[in-house]
């Protein structure tokens, strides 16, 4: 996996797990059609609704997000969440591969609190995803309400 570690994408990722930093999400592409060669392709700070519309549905890709949540009236929670794209005209190879070569991608983005396998864009719906989040975390100060 060698474009997993890549200088840019670990910049990224230390930049979307920054407290100090505005960048909320970044995606990682493959480089080319045939390889495993992974490049940072975009980041944002417009949260998941905005990297949902850079997810390509053609492509197998992995994005990385800061998610923050109100665990009660006094207090916010931040967790990241690992996102393995599978978009629906990926190839049939490439599909294939993903679940080999994700491991790579596991590893260079170790910290994250759940991984959300998604082929379509209803399966990145924030509101599901923050409940994960909360049943991951264990503490959940609204009981179980989302």
């Amino acid at each position: 996996m060698s474009g997993a570690i890549s200088p840019e994408i670990t910049a990224a990722y230390d930049a979307v797990r920054s407290d100090k930093v505005e960048t909320n999400w970044l995606i990682i592409s493959y480089a080319n059609a045939v390889g495993d060669k992974l490049v940072l392709s975009s980041t944002g700070t417009g949260g998941l609704d905005e990297l949902k519309t850079k997810l390509d549905n053609s492509q197998a890709q992995y994005a990385y997000a800061r998610i923050e949540y109100a665990n009660d009236t006094e207090s916010k929670r931040v967790k990241f969440v690992l996102i393995i794209w599978i978009g629906e005209g990926t190839k049939v190879m490439r599909k294939a591969r993903v679940s080999i070569e994700s491991g790579g991608v596991k590893q260079a983005l170790g910290h994250h609190s759940i991984q959300v396998d998604a082929r379509d864009h209803g399966d990145l719906d924030e509101k599901e995803i923050v409940t994960r989040l909360r049943k991951a975390g264990g503490a959940d100060y609204n009981g179980g309400r989302g």
